[in-house]
């Protein structure tokens, strides 16, 4: 039966894979809802717009007038809570806004949230679900060997994984205290089309066309799960409507890389598909100072998703890292223009 998915932050890099994926693949309906900051990019949900399913509202999370008029026109059966601000530097530059979105916000929404349900008949309540999707930075630093698991103990390291280390405590007191029926999920590091290029691997691979410095961190050998969008989106989708309630569920693509070996990685695609005539992109590699409190390694332990739910990775990080590599070779209008606003390539979170 099709259900009604209210999903926040849908003009974002996860978020609009989910829409785009909920609306190309399935029945459902969509009401996405927005703020349009500077990494909400509505041109990530073109290939959507035209559908009769699909509807967007340009609001705050943290606005209950809006959000209850909102609830009260779309009736959703399912809340995906993505709307986050979500980049480790810039918490460190500016942590109230992580502050006030991830914390204040998801309370906000928490609230109307189980207003709603509450106002609902009881077979209505039954299929009613807040789906809220975290991070494994919220679990802290691993060394090396061990992976997160579900109930590894929380020890956020950055302004962002205290946010939303927060935020994931509110979301388990609303199940556990007012019976809001919820469903989460901690995803390692996402990435693929539509990306917003402050984050590594786009900005790796738009500088390199380019032919700009390549910035790597530190030493280079921080760790990082790798994790597909597409194969996030559709997991997000199977939790929301299959998960059992009150459960975490752990997102990882069982594709552990050091960051230099990604930006290498990343030179070698290029260096095939759009040869330079100054040389191999190797050359472009420079370190730089390291963000402070720079966790060593971060991995995911995906068992429990993959035995309750039968989900698992369709993307190796040598497939989907192509697949990557080509659409931003395609795609130049859309990371040009967004490149032309708030963001251009900088550094941030020196502090």
């Amino acid at each position: 039966m099709p259900l009604r998915f209210l999903v926040t932050g849908g003009a974002g890099f996860i978020g609009s894979a989910v829409v785009r994926k909920l609306i190309g693949e399935t029945r459902h309906e969509v009401c996405v809802v927005d703020k349009l900051t500077y990494a909400g990019n509505l041109a990530s949900l073109e290939p959507v717009v035209g559908s009769s399913r699909y509807r967007f509202e340009q609001a705050d999370i943290g606005d209950a007038s809006r959000l209850e008029a909102i609830f009260a026109g779309f009736k959703p059966n399912i809340v995906l809570h993505l709307a986050a601000e979500s980049h480790v530097d810039r918490s460190i530059d500016g942590p109230a806004a992580f502050i006030e979105t991830n914390i204040v916000g998801s309370f906000v929404l928490l609230q109307e949230s189980l207003r709603h349900y509450r106002s609902l008949p009881a077979d209505e309540q039954a299929e009613f679900r807040f789906h809220h999707i975290s991070t494994d930075e919220v679990f802290g630093s691993l060394g090396g060997d061990g992976l997160f698991r579900e109930d590894t103990a929380y020890q956020p390291n950055s302004p962002y994984s205290a946010s939303k280390a927060a935020s994931d405590h509110l979301v388990r007191a609303w199940y556990h205290t007012y019976g809001l029926p919820m469903v989460m999920t901690n995803c390692s590091n996402n990435y693929g089309p539509y990306h917003f290029p402050e984050k590594l691997i786009p900005l790796m691979i738009i500088n390199a066309i380019e032919g700009k410095p390549l910035p790597v961190y530190g030493n280079g050998l921080n760790v990082r799960d790798w994790l597909y969008v597409d194969d996030h989106a559709e997991a997000l989708i199977a939790v929301a409507t299959e998960g059992k309630l009150g459960e975490s569920y752990n997102i990882g693509g069982h594709n552990e890389k050091t960051n230099i070996e990604v930006v290498k990685t990343i030179c070698a695609i290029l260096d095939e598909l759009m040869p330079d005539p100054e040389g191999p992109r190797e050359r472009l590699i420079r370190y730089v100072t390291d963000r402070p409190g720079h966790d060593a390694r971060y991995a995911i332990d995906a068992s429990k998703i993959g035995r309750e739910l039968g989900w698992a990775p369709k993307e190796t990080f040598e497939t989907g890292l192509r697949r990557t590599v080509a659409w931003y070779l395609a795609n130049a209008t859309w990371w040009g223009d967004t490149r032309s606003g708030v963001y251009r390539g900088e550094r941030l979170g020196a502090a």
